[in-house]
C-alpha cells in the first residue's frame, strides 16, 4: 500500500481555486479561410481558341475538369460542351442528372 499523501487545508484548497481561476480566456479561432476562386463567365479570344484546340484532344471531358483547366464558371463550361456535342467534335458517354461525362469524337480515319 502506498504511503498516505498529506492533504492540504481548505485555505490552501481555495487559494489553489482561486489563482486557477486567474489565466487568459481562450480566444476563438478565425476558422480556416479559403482562396476565392475568379473564374472567368465569359470567353475571351484566347480562351475560346484554347478551348477549341485542348478540349477535343481530352480523353476524358467533365464540367469540373474543364473548370480546373480552363479557370471559366461551371454554368459555362455546361454550355461550351453542350455546343461542341452538336457540332460533332466530341461524344456524350454518360448522362446523368447530376454530371456529363463526355470523351474525344474517334473517326475511322484517325483509328487506322
Amino acid at each position: 500500500m502506498p504511503p498516505k499523501v498529506q492533504q492540504k487545508s481548505k485555505e490552501q484548497k481555495m487559494a489553489a481555486a482561486m489563482a486557477g481561476g486567474k489565466s487568459k480566456k481562450k480566444k476563438w479561432s478565425k476558422g480556416k479561410s479559403r482562396d476565392k476562386v475568379d473564374n472567368k463567365v465569359l470567353f475571351n479570344k484566347e480562351a475560346w481558341e484554347r478551348f477549341n484546340n485542348e478540349v477535343p484532344k481530352m480523353k476524358l471531358i467533365t464540367v469540373s475538369a474543364l473548370v480546373e483547366k480552363l479557370r471559366i464558371n461551371g454554368g459555362l463550361a455546361r454550355k461550351a460542351l453542350r455546343e461542341m456535342e452538336e457540332e460533332g467534335k466530341i461524344k456524350a458517354v454518360c448522362c446523368s442528372r447530376a454530371q456529363k461525362i463526355y470523351t474525344r469524337n474517334v473517326t475511322e480515319e484517325e483509328e487506322e
